[in-house]
């Protein structure tokens, strides 16, 4: 660059003012923000999220990179990055009040369709995975409604609330209780449960005892059958499911209802309703 200068008689000084005064629209600088903006998003990922500029600049500075806090700063402002550290509590407390437990462990209810309790399981037959979607009426542990769908997405969930909806006819005061999955916190299931009036309960993060009826049926299912059959198609699948939930409701006893089934604890419930 000094040679340069020389040769056409430009000052270094006016030079280099020219270069920072213009550095934004420079190719070589803009190649090297972006690189350098490549790297902060992946140390940034890495750390879950979690590494400020301080940290990252550092872990860019053991690489070799010469390059300031300042800098690092500045970029991932622009890039609308933050250490989770800095929101952790207000998320937190964010997520506790929009996905609140309303169940809070209280499985003893008094009356059908008072709290419905839904979860979705995995189950791979050959080379395919299936995904069950099911809901239990935590009065008489029926199974109102199920679904088996080759993905565990809102669509499964949504479509097998449907079926325990339209079975059923609940009235506005019904709860339905979840774990956080993202199929069950959708905008999509968000909506619709609030177009139905239906107050939308959800588990703690990573307490399953806060969905433990679900927990349990599935359980009892691969149990007593899907881990104990040998399955010659998908059709053998589905049928063996439709046949346990049938064999669920109408024959088999549960200790929760004094080992009476599901079906016999809804009778029994209609019958008390009809001497009144």
């Amino acid at each position: 660059m000094h040679v340069i200068c020389d040769a056409f008689d430009i000052p270094r000084g006016t030079f280099y003012n020219h270069v920072l005064r213009n550095k934004k629209d420079n190719t070589w600088y803009a190649k090297c923000r972006e690189e350098l903006r490549i790297r902060i998003q992946e140390i940034y990922d890495d750390s879950n999220q979690i590494f400020g500029a301080a940290k990252i600049a550092a872990i860019m500075k053991s690489e070799g990179v010469k390059v300031s806090n300042e800098m690092v700063r500045t970029l991932m402002r622009d890039m609308g990055l933050d250490s989770i550290r800095q929101s952790a509590k207000k998320l937190y407390e964010d997520e506790g009040r929009k996905y609140k437990n309303h169940l809070n462990q209280e499985f003893d209810v008094n009356k059908p369709n008072e709290v419905w309790v839904s979860n979705v399981t995995y189950f791979k037959y050959g080379e395919n995975a299936y995904y069950i979607c099911v809901v239990i009426d935590l009065f008489s542990r029926m199974v109102v409604g199920y679904k088996i769908g080759k993905t565990s997405s809102t669509q499964l969930v949504k479509s097998t609330f449907q079926i325990a909806y339209e079975s059923r006819q609940p009235d506005s005061s019904l709860v339905f209780h979840t774990d956080r999955g993202g199929n069950y916190r959708s905008r999509t299931m968000n909506d619709y449960m609030r177009s139905l009036h239906i107050t939308h309960s959800f588990s703690r993060v990573h307490v399953p005892y806060d969905n433990s009826v679900m927990e349990s049926f599935f359980a009892s299912m691969k149990r007593e059958e899907l881990y104990m059959t040998k399955y010659r198609s998908e059709a053998d699948f589905r049928s063996a499911v439709d046949n346990y939930i049938i064999f669920y409701n109408t024959k088999r006893p549960h200790k929760k209802l004094q080992y009476k089934t599901p079906t016999q604890k809804e009778e029994e419930y209609t019958l008390k309703l009809t001497d009144l």
